[in-house]
């Protein structure tokens, strides 16, 4: 099995084969709105509009699970994210990063890197950074910022 063979589903609830970012750089986010952490997004955004052209992508993944920092409706986190840090890269629907009702792409991230910090994702805005071969090649804590992961990107690109 590869990333390419998961789906997930957006923010209308319908499933997108990963297979539709093959021959992409990604990197994988469980992001929340109400977080310390969540004005990460702007230099997610920055690394989103420098790379973009040149094939890479974030996928973005708000998450409920880390001190209900999440709390709203997909609807209600896209308004916030637009308003407030104009993102344009995709999101998808809230998931569940760990436990019973954790989705496959991340018990896949977490098998391929589950890195220092074990298997379980210990916080919002882990990320998993993928080549083009969807080979998962990088994992980073909460606390390393977007703009520490671009010469990785880069590298990749």
């Amino acid at each position: 099995m590869t990333i390419y063979d998961l789906k997930v589903l957006n923010t209308k609830g319908e499933e997108v084969s990963l297979s539709d970012y093959r021959g992409k750089v990604l990197l994988i986010v469980n992001t929340a709105t109400g977080c310390g952490f969540t004005p990460q997004y702007e230099g997610l955004q920055k690394l989103y509009d420098e790379y973009q052209n040149e094939g890479f992508e974030i996928l973005d993944f708000p998450c409920n699970q880390f001190g209900n920092q999440a709390p709203g409706t997909d609807a209600e986190i896209g308004q916030f994210c637009s308003l407030n840090y104009h993102t344009t890269f995709p999101r998808f629907a809230k998931v569940d990063v760990n436990g019973k009702n954790e989705i496959p792409l991340f018990a896949y991230l977490k098998k391929e890197k589950g890195g220092m910090m074990g298997s379980s994702i210990k916080w919002n805005f882990t990320k998993f950074l993928v080549d083009r071969n969807g080979k998962v090649v990088e994992r980073f804590a909460p606390t390393v910022t977007p703009e520490k992961i671009e010469s990785h990107i880069k590298e990749l690109l």
